[in-house]
């Protein structure tokens, strides 16, 4: 695998985009959503740098199933994340592909009462991008090439790795 965004890139962009976060919400409550699993390393790092009081839940949205390095259908799980009625909500994702995972989770977050609703993503391809939406804080951009690490993985293997890397073909081969 072919390192993309080493640990520290990773570690000064993460301490950034928190820095963005306490200018757009200052001391205010924020309820941070996860969108499972790809996003829970992010998350972790993420919260660790900010100081505002905060509520913190997961959801499950789900398009990559097996051996796929490609999206299927949208499966969206919200039973795990706390109410959202009257609040500021971020949901962090891990990748923003084709837009379409994150463009319903918004949507469904939106149509369940939220005060506001504004997202974050580590990963942006744009050249896969098929909907308008555009994240509201993006760590990095990436071309397309199928990545790991970070909490991205390949059949559920490769999403400790400290870094953001490129699988190259005979490693998803292996994993076949």
């Amino acid at each position: 695998m072919q390192i993309l965004i080493p640990p520290n890139k990773l570690a000064a962009r993460v301490a950034e985009l928190s820095d963005e976060l306490r200018e757009t919400y200052g001391d205010q409550p924020l309820t941070v959503l996860g969108v499972m699993t790809g996003s829970l390393v992010l998350m972790a790092d993420l919260i660790r740098h900010l100081e505002m009081p905060l509520k913190v839940g997961v959801m499950q949205a789900r398009s990559y199933r097996g051996t796929a390095t490609s999206a299927g259908e949208l499966a969206l799980n919200l039973d795990m994340m706390p109410s959202v009625a009257n609040q500021d909500v971020l949901v962090v994702d891990d990748i923003f592909d084709t837009g379409r995972t994150l463009d319903r989770v918004l949507t469904s977050i939106q149509a369940n009462g939220a005060r506001s609703v504004r997202s974050l993503v580590l990963l942006s391809k744009p050249d896969r991008h098929e909907v308008d939406l555009q994240p509201d804080f993006t760590g990095f951009t990436i071309p397309n090439q199928f990545v790991v690490g970070y909490g991205l993985d390949y059949q559920d293997l490769y999403r400790n790795l400290p870094f953001v890397a490129v699988l190259e073909e005979h490693e998803i081969a292996a994993h076949a």
